[in-house]
């Protein structure tokens, strides 16, 4: 059986993770979202990381920041110079990662690694704050996940990518496979559904646990369906609305 890394917190813990930060106002993946999530109460907050062309990570999801800032350009092709002076919602500037974690020491930060330029820079982050005990590092690839990995001197908390959720999705129902799909990682960080097309079962999350793994589920905004996942018994939940995420669950006293 894994051992429990220290990012899980104590066993039977709801882990409530607010998704890029806490903003009604557009501002996601700024140090303004990631605050008000602080002070709502969020020790878990999830963020996305790119490597500049000068190897600085910053806490971005897009790939560009055409969506976001109000500047053009792929990250991984621009100095940090100018990927920090681009500013998110024409008002906040695009964060360090070092930064995330640096500035609240206590603060769990899930970290997907977005991209190859991703790898390297984001380990540093990790390796000069020294946050090793109170991250999990993600990725969509499995392989961005292991590189990064490999380059950090202390065990950080895993969540599997793709391949291997699609791995336990084809063999958690049955019960069987389970840990060997996940033999890897720490927990599953998956949707519950795919368009209209119902993934997780109570099957899946029980076999998990029989592994010793934890499931969390992504991104859920609307307060029944965070009821219902509770009730099905997933570990954690990441949100848009972590204001609403609070409320459902300082009514079924699972707050802390």
């Amino acid at each position: 059986m894994r051992e429990r890394h220290p990012y899980l917190g104590e066993s039977g813990s709801i882990v409530a993770l607010a998704h890029r930060g806490f903003s009604r106002e557009g501002l996601e993946n700024s140090m303004k979202a990631f605050q008000a999530a602080v002070d709502l109460g969020f020790r878990y907050v999830e963020t996305d990381a790119h490597g500049t062309a000068d190897g600085v990570a910053v806490a971005l999801h897009d790939a560009s920041l055409d969506r976001t800032t109000d500047r053009v350009g792929l990250v991984s092709s621009l100095p940090s110079s100018e990927v920090l002076g681009a500013r998110i919602g024409g008002v906040e500037p695009v964060p360090l990662l070092e930064d995330v974690l640096g500035t609240w020491p206590e603060l769990r930060v899930n970290i997907d690694v977005k991209a190859v330029s991703g790898i390297g820079p984001v380990a540093d982050a990790i390796e000069r704050t020294g946050s090793h005990a109170r991250v999990c590092v993600a990725s969509f690839s499995a392989r961005r996940r292991v590189a990064t990995l490999k380059r950090l001197s202390r065990p950080v908390a895993t969540s599997a990518g793709t391949s291997e959720a699609a791995g336990f999705f084809a063999v958690g129902a049955l019960g069987r496979g389970v840990g060997a799909a996940l033999r890897r990682v720490d927990l599953l960080q998956i949707p519950a559904q795919m368009g209209r097309t119902t993934l997780l079962t109570s099957r899946h999350v029980t076999a998990a646990h029989r592994v010793g793994r934890e499931v969390h589920v992504w991104t859920v905004n609307e307060t029944a369906e965070m009821t219902r996942l509770l009730e099905m018994g997933v570990d954690g939940l990441v949100s848009d609305r972590a204001d609403l995420l609070r409320d459902v669950l300082i009514a079924r006293g699972s707050w802390s």
